[in-house]
């Protein structure tokens, strides 16, 4: 073997591996899903990644960062999903809101994760002290609201429901159905206890869609 073939195999062996943010980010996910931001800690965060924590410090600063990146892929992964199925312009009002909770409790309760909402489940577990963060929660929280709220202010513009329903309180009651949803994932619900809640809500759409006229 030549000098040049020599050092070429050298070379080779100790290349550093390629660091995968999103496998990374998929991992701390399910982590910080798992046990909440505070129960979360950065040698459990190297362990589950595999990444040496300077690795992590260089491409999140710290675990906050970290999270803040977790938040952002579970949007990306899971609820823009939900936002779809609610959207979708073919469907009426009532088919868009029912067909976005039956995607939300498809998510819940998948098995193939931690059940129930990420933002749900991390929120409940943190302290006073974690005020930033519980601050990014609090928006993802009224970001999801807003985006109910939206959505039937298009559709009461359309005339799919009437001028005098409140659209705000109808957002803010559907918010806390989808809360109590989390809840209930989190503690082992099924998907079919999860449906027969969303056939309960759809029973009342009727009456529901008409809050406060």
């Amino acid at each position: 073997m030549n000098t040049e073939q020599d050092a070429g195999i050298r070379k080779g062996r100790g290349r550093p591996k390629t660091f995968d943010r999103e496998s990374a980010l998929d991992k701390a996910l399910e982590l910080f899903w798992r046990h909440g931001y505070e129960g979360t800690s950065l040698a459990d965060l190297v362990e589950a990644t595999g990444a040496k924590a300077p690795t992590l410090y260089a491409e999140f600063t710290n675990k906050e960062g970290m999270f803040r990146a977790a938040v952002d892929r579970y949007t990306e992964k899971f609820a823009r999903q939900s936002e779809a199925a609610l959207i979708c312009p073919e469907s009426c009002v009532a088919s868009g809101v029912e067909n976005y909770f039956r995607s939300t409790a498809a998510c819940f309760t998948d098995g193939k994760k931690p059940g129930g909402c990420f933002f749900i489940c991390t929120s409940s577990t943190l302290s006073a002290d974690s005020t930033e963060v519980a601050e990014m929660l609090r928006n993802r929280h009224s970001n999801q609201e807003q985006h109910l709220l939206t959505f039937l202010q298009a559709r009461q513009a359309a005339g799919e429901l009437d001028a005098n329903t409140s659209v705000s309180a109808l957002a803010a009651y559907l918010c806390c159905l989808l809360q109590g949803m989390s809840v209930r994932a989190r503690e082992g619900a099924t998907r079919a206890e999860l449906d027969t809640l969303i056939d309960t809500l759809m029973l009342q759409w009727p009456v529901l869609s008409r809050l406060g006229c």
